[in-house]
Order: C-alpha cells, then structure tokens, then sequence
C-alpha cells in the first residue's frame, strides 16, 4: 500500500486537506492558460490535476477522505477568486467587448466545476478507489 494509505485516520484527512489545499491554488493559477487563444489547455490540467487528486483522496479514506478534499479544495478556489489587497484579481470572469469563449468563463468554469467533479466522484463505485495491497515477493533460493 502507499504510505499515506497506511496511516491512521486523522492523518489520512491531513494528507488529503494538504493535497486539496495545493491543487485548489496550482489549478487555480494554471487553469488560464490558453484561454486567451480559446484554447483550454490550462484548464484541462488544472481539471486532471483535481480528478487525479480526489481519486487519490477518496482512495485513501473513502467518501471521508473526498468530502475534506471537496471543502479545502473549493475554499482555496474561492478565496482566490475574491479581489487581492490591490484590487488585482486572478480569476476574472464576464467580460464587455469581444473576447474568446474561454477567456471569458474558464474561471467560472473552474469555480463551479471542480466541485461538480468532486460530488459526482461521491456516486462512483467504491471498487474504483480500491488500491489492493502488493504480493511479497517471493524469497530468494539460497537466502
């Protein structure tokens, strides 16, 4: 088993709060990437990156485990998303004039999606977060 599938409980939670803090603020800064040219290159990656990440959360300590990547992921998606201490924000969205279809909502996209991937991950089949343990090798003629 990987070793943060064999710790105990609370520590799993952590790993997976740590894991949903990090890919919320890596998506977060990535998923623009390409927008401007209408090509979401970023945002394909930032998605893989989540689902990659919720699978590996669920896995650890079922629904659990995802429920607490669920709700450090979004915070630090939507914290994100509010305006800096300069005004500057790095998530805009609704734009006036003529601007591509992605630059316009790829941040919106990644605010309400990534939430929407990580509930319909709750209503898979548990088998598919199953990581079995791997066989002992068998011990060497002569040792």
């Amino acid at each position: 088993m990987p070793w943060s599938h064999r710790l105990p409980l609370p520590a799993r939670l952590l790993v997976s709060a740590a894991a949903g803090v990090a890919v919320g603020a890596i998506g977060s800064v990535a998923h623009r990437f390409g927008a401007a040219q209408n090509i979401p290159v970023g945002l394909l990656l930032a998605f893989l990156l989540l689902g990659l990440s919720s699978w590996c959360a669920r896995s650890r300590s079922d629904v659990t485990g995802l429920a607490v990547h669920l709700i450090t992921s979004s915070f630090v998606v939507w914290q994100m998303a509010r305006p800096g201490p300069g005004g500057d924000i790095l998530m805009p969205a609704g734009f006036s004039g003529q601007v591509p279809f992605f630059s316009e909502h790829a941040s919106l996209i990644w605010l309400y999606g990534g939430i929407v991937l990580q509930l319909a991950m709750v209503f898979l089949p548990a088998a598919w977060f199953r990581v079995p343990p791997r066989k002992a090798k068998p011990a060497a003629i002569g040792a």
